[in-house]
Order: structure tokens, then sequence, then C-alpha cells
């Protein structure tokens, strides 16, 4: 009548093994019930002692995990060399004259994502770094519990790995092959699928955390509220990016007028050609975004230090305006006038970002005790007694500060290839700093969780002496 697990002596033959599923008996069953229960757990016992059961014959043919790895490492290898040899062969199919013109434009349509999924990869590896340092980041950036681990955002990063290069591959085949109007539907595809990915509101691809970004760009773009350290740490990136968003609106720019797969890059054009208002305006809207935050935290907290840092932020914008001069003037006023003046504001961007990078985010206590932090964590802990890390990063982080300027600079970007490998080493400067940053963080959560315990484990005077005599409040 009531089903119940049935319990067995210590002794019997017919005791279950750990692991597997227990035996469910009826009260009011029959004999024969009991007797067909029985005789088929003595068949599964005797095939557990002769090794046939069917579960382990079935384990047996599965191939193992690391033969698994292996075969997907394999695939993913033999698709790299599938598209480069594609993407070669079609190159070559085109004249000389015009090949320039065809990579310039196939490859800024698609720079942008590969950057994007180079900066994924990348945090995939802070993220690993942080859980072998039992770093508890969810906290510093106020993540629930479905959060993201260095493992799916890999598997982001895997499938962004794919995809890019696959549609570039399409595209470069297609055009090459007479496809124009193909072709040119390859980008529009991916970037819109791009765009639905990220706003679809299915709970499908991890929608917690897609939301999570989208409410965290939706601040940056509007700080109308107190600045979480979330808020800032991806405005910090997203101006490591700022030329991966010019990319970006020039491409998607194109696409809406019409004119991708033209070949047309080195026009005048004032919509979407070197002549555009709208690639400075880009370029230094991340720059105005987290100059904006570091007003809100002042106008919050009162501390000045967040001014100074306002003024870091407001350097890189002489260094924009005065790049798209040189497409709005004479070229001789160019050269005696206005780049002088940028070459002169590039410097001071780039020694006072540099310098607020070594002694505010990643409080390394000034030139005097420059290879240690004030309080060691998980990254000096694990670089500890390497000091040639420290010259690394910070000598690496000066000359890519430098460089800064060359990637900002509007009037250098016909120098496609040299600008990519700026913004990708711009971007793996950015990787160092988040380790240092976080850090930073870290102990000064730390630090406010030590003064709040003090303050609660030591009552003040008043308390004593209410205590002492007795009395109640």
């Amino acid at each position: 009548m009531f089903g119940g697990v049935a319990t067995v002596p210590s002794n019997s033959p017919h005791l279950r093994k750990s692991g597997s599923r227990p035996v469910v008996s009826d009260l009011g069953t029959s004999e024969l019930e009991n007797g067909a229960e029985e005789g088929f757990l003595r068949l599964i016992e005797g095939n557990d002692m002769k090794g046939g059961s069917i579960p382990r014959s079935t384990a047996a043919i599965m191939p193992s995990p690391a033969m698994l790895w292996r075969f997907k490492v394999l695939l993913f290898f033999a698709w790299g060399f599938i598209c480069c040899k594609v993407g070669w062969d079609s190159v070559m199919r085109m004249s000389v004259d015009l090949r320039d013109l065809f990579l310039y434009e196939a490859f800024l349509y698609y720079n942008p994502l590969l950057l994007v999924t180079m900066m994924v990869w990348f945090w995939g590896v802070n993220l690993w770094v942080f859980a072998q340092g039992n770093v508890n980041y969810a906290k510093i950036f106020d993540l629930d519990q479905n959060h993201l681990t260095h493992r799916e955002i890999w598997k982001c990063a895997t499938w962004m790995t794919i995809v890019v290069p696959t549609s570039m591959t399409a595209y470069l085949y297609l055009y090459s092959h007479g496809e124009v109007s193909l072709a040119a539907s390859q980008p529009v595809l991916l970037y819109a699928a791009v765009a639905m990915l990220l706003i679809f509101p299915f709970d499908i691809f991890y929608l917690s955390s897609r939301f999570y970004l989208l409410r965290t760009l939706w601040r940056i773009v509007l700080p109308l509220q107190a600045i979480s350290f979330s808020d800032f740490f991806l405005a910090d990136i997203l101006t490591s990016m700022s030329k991966v968003l010019s990319d970006l609106e020039r491409s998607v720019c194109r696409m809406v007028h019409r004119q991708v797969a033209t070949i047309a890059w080195f026009e005048a054009d004032s919509v979407c050609g070197s002549h555009s208002v709208a690639i400075p305006v880009v370029l230094v809207l991340p720059y105005l975004f987290r100059l904006f935050q570091c007003l809100r935290q002042y106008k919050d907290t009162g501390e000045k230090t967040t001014l100074l840092n306002a003024l870091k932020y407001s350097t890189a914008v002489p260094v924009i305006f005065l790049s798209a001069l040189k497409y709005h003037v004479f070229p001789e006023k160019w050269s005696t006038f206005y780049r002088p003046l940028w070459l002169l504001s590039g410097v001071l961007n780039s020694l006072y970002s540099f310098y607020w990078d070594v002694t505010r985010d990643w409080d390394l206590s000034g030139f005097t005790r420059i290879f240690k932090f004030s309080k060691q964590q998980f990254l000096s802990n694990l670089v500890h007694g390497r000091k040639w890390v420290y010259f690394w990063v910070i000598g690496s982080n000066l000359i890519l500060r430098c460089t800064w300027t060359y990637k900002l600079s509007s009037h250098l970007r016909h120098n496609y290839l040299t600008v990519f490998a700026i913004t990708a080493l711009e971007i793996f400067r950015r990787f160092q700093w988040v380790f240092f940053r976080v850090e930073n963080e870290v102990n000064k959560t730390s630090s406010k969780s030590n003064i709040q315990l003090s303050m609660i484990d030591n009552p003040n005077e008043e308390d004593r002496l209410l205590v002492s005599n007795g009395h109640s409040v």
C-alpha cells in the first residue's frame, strides 16, 4: 500500500552496492513479485561478479575525457588551417592594385570583434588566477551566485574565435569569386547576430550575466547613481577599447548606408570616411564617461583625488581632437602649429596615466617601495621575490602608455596593421592592469572590514562606563 525502502540484512547476498539505486518494495505485493525481484537481483549480482554488467560495458566503449579534449583541439587546428588556406587563396585571386584596399576593408569589418574576442580570453585568464588565489572577486564586482566562471568565459571565447574568423573567411571567399552581395551580407549577419544575442530576453546563453553587462553599460552611459567598483572598472576597460569602438562605429555606418564591399575606404567622405566627425567623437566617449564618473564620485564622497583622476581622463580629449584637425585645416597649419600641440598633449596624457596606474590604481606605495604592496595579497604573494615581474609590468605599462597616443590619433588610422597591433598590446596592458587593480581593491575592502570589526569589538568609553556601573540605556 505504501512504498518504502526495503531493509536488507547485513549478511544478505542481495545487499546493493554503493551508488546503485535503492530497491523499493510494496508491503502488499505478492510472493510471486518478491520472487521475481530476488531473481532479478541475483542476476544483477551475478553479472557484476562476472564483469558483464551493461553500464560497465557501455563505459568501456566511451572515450576518455583526455581523448575527447585532444580530438577537439585537433578539429580546432584543422579548422584554423582551412580558414587560413581559403582566405589566402581568395586574396591571391584579386589583382595587386585592389588587394590592399580589399584587405583593408575586410580587416576593418572584423578587427573590432577579433579584439573583443582577445579581451574575453584575457578576462578568462584573470578569473582563473583569481580562483587559484581564492580571491572573492564575486563580492568585489557584486556578482550573484550564477556568475560566469573562467571555464564558461573561455567557452564563450572559443565560440567567438570560431565564428568571427569563419565569417571573415566566407567574406573573402565570396567577394573574390564575384558574389559581392553575398559577401556584403556576411558582416551584417554577424553584427546582427551579436546584437540579438546580447539583448535576447529568454533564459538561454547566460541571461543573468548578459543583463548584468547591459545594466553596467547603462550605468556607465548615465551615471545618475552612486558609482560602484564594477561601473568604473568596466569604464576603464572601455577606454582601452576606444579604437575598437571607433572602428565599430565606422563599420556600422557603412552597413547602414549600404557601402559594404565597395572598396572605398580612403575616400574623403564626411559620412563614413576619413573626414567623419563621428570618429573622434566615438574615440573620446569612453574618456568622457569616466570623467563624469569621477565627478559623480566627488559629489558623493568629497574626495579631492577623484578630481585629479577626472583631470587625467580630460587630458585624452586634446590628443583626440587635435589629431582629427588634420582633415579640417591646411597642411601647413597642421605641421607648424597643431602637430606640436598634438605631440605635447600625447606626452602629457601618457605620463599622467602612467603615474596614476602605479601610485593610485595599483598602490605600489611610491617609487621608494615600488616592489612591494603596502598590504600583501594573492598576487604579491604569487610574485614574491621576483622583482623582474615588477620591472616588466611597470616598464611595459610605460611603453604602452606612450603608444596610446598612436592609437587615439585618428589621422594615423590608415596604418591599420600597426594600429591593430598597438590596440592588441593595449588590451594586453589592460590585462596586466586588472591583476594589480583588483588586488588593490581587495586590500581596501579587507581594511574596511577590519576597521568595522575593531569598532564592534572595542566599545567606546561611554559604553564601558555604563556597563561597569550596571546601568542600561
